[in-house]
């Protein structure tokens, strides 16, 4: 047997109907991870619908609500290989009423795919003020994915033009930066989702294109296509010497089995300790409270001590408090600007001290970047990012016992 591949996770974002399901369910259909019998199917659901063109994110839109309503709003997760990697793709939702979804599927990811539409308009309404490509590169970059790349989609639409896709490279490249990416290490690559130019080889289409070029750690790595981008991906290191974490996702009821939580783990590998033995180091603890770097992005008014939005971190959507503005800072450098700030607005970046409604586990950033970094939601909407410095834990609440495990314990 050959050695097992190195697993990444690739999460897809931009605008809605910018192409995010076409794209990734035609990338998944040409790498094998989709039977050309179930495309077939797809093909006929989607033409009976009048959605012929819809018929590749059928693979990724599986849910009937979501087919007949054309819109992504669960995260759909779909794995597929490439010579180095196995990949497992998070399509994520595009609509802002979906953004929630969003996070979590991006603080999952080792890399995101940023689609962007190349056709006249549709470029322009993404990166608008109002339009979600800035968005959702602004929440990747928050929430701790630091490499990207840029999938310029629909070049059919624009006669595969040249001129056309240049200008879009330079205007991404701009608001990227300012995102906190650098260019360099960005591989910007023209494709049509729908025909598969430059997907998996390279278009004859666009005989123009020379390729993309990016910086990594290792040195200059250079590719024509989105999968030699995607191979390109420079693997995450995996902590294997810390304590378990699971963050619930979902919790299946299932006839005759019983009650079926579904999970992520957050570290590389997991190691069973040998029997009678424990360690204090294992168990979590509920947060009482935690000091979090946070920058507010679109909040109407200010924010000060009190206020209590919802919170998503991992797979948590919990109300917090603002118990206290802690300082005011610079959201580039992190340099204290202010001490106990009254209030901060649209822009500003501070320490605060929160507090959750409810039950909550979350770790420092530090230690655990998917359990350390959130959006903070309200009005529909992302107002704020941030990531956790440090958590005040208590013990007061102890684990629910089930029904079936009291059982197990009387049977000893």
């Amino acid at each position: 047997m050959g050695k097992e591949k190195t697993h990444v996770n690739v999460v897809v974002i931009g605008h809605v109907d910018s192409g995010k399901s076409t794209t990734t369910g035609h990338l998944i259909y040409k790498c094998g991870g989709i039977d050309k019998r179930t495309i077939e199917k797809f093909e006929k659901e989607a033409a009976e619908l009048g959605k012929g063109s819809f018929k590749y994110a059928w693979v990724l839109d599986k849910l009937k609500a979501e087919r007949e309503r054309g819109i992504t709003i669960d995260i759909a997760l779909w794995k597929f290989e490439t010579p180095k990697f196995m990949v497992t793709v998070i399509d994520a939702p595009g609509h802002r009423d979906f953004i929630k979804n969003m996070i979590t599927g991006t603080s999952q990811a080792d890399c995101a795919i940023l689609i962007i539409a190349a056709g006249t308009g549709e470029f322009e309404a993404g990166i608008s003020k109002d339009g979600q490509t800035r968005e959702h590169a602004l929440l990747a970059f928050t929430l701790g994915v630091r490499q990207l790349i840029v999938a310029v989609n629909k070049m059919d639409t624009t006669k595969w033009s040249e001129d056309r896709f240049n200008e879009i490279v330079k205007e991404t490249s701009t608001f990227i930066k300012k995102v906190g990416y650098n260019p360099k290490g960005v591989a910007f690559v023209p494709i049509s989702g729908w025909h598969g130019d430059n997907m998996l080889e390279e278009s004859s289409n666009m005989t123009w294109y020379k390729g993309w070029t990016k910086e990594t750690k290792a040195g200059v790595v250079k590719g024509k296509t989105l999968l030699e981008a995607i191979d390109a991906i420079e693997p995450p290191a995996r902590p294997s010497d810390k304590p378990l974490r699971l963050p619930l996702q979902d919790v299946y009821k299932i006839g005759g089995i019983g009650t079926v939580p579904v999970a992520r783990i957050s570290v590389s590998a997991v190691t069973v300790p040998p029997i009678g033995t424990a360690s204090a180091r294992i168990t979590t603890k509920e947060a009482a409270s935690f000091n979090a770097q946070v920058i507010i992005l679109n909040h109407p008014g200010q924010i000060g001590a009190g206020y209590a939005p919802v919170l998503d971190c991992h797979t948590a959507h919990i109300a917090c408090k603002f118990a206290e503005l802690l300082e005011k800072i610079d959201r580039r450098t992190g340099k204290s600007l202010e001490q106990n700030p009254k209030f901060v607005k649209s822009g500003d970046a501070c320490i605060a001290k929160l507090v959750p409604s409810k039950p909550m586990c979350v770790e420092s950033y530090n230690e655990y970047p998917p359990l350390g970094r959130f959006a903070v939601r309200d009005m529909r909407q992302t107002v704020a990012v941030g990531i956790i410095k440090s958590v005040d834990k208590t013990d007061k609440s102890a684990g629910k016992v089930t029904k079936s495990a009291e059982k197990a314990a009387k049977k000893k």
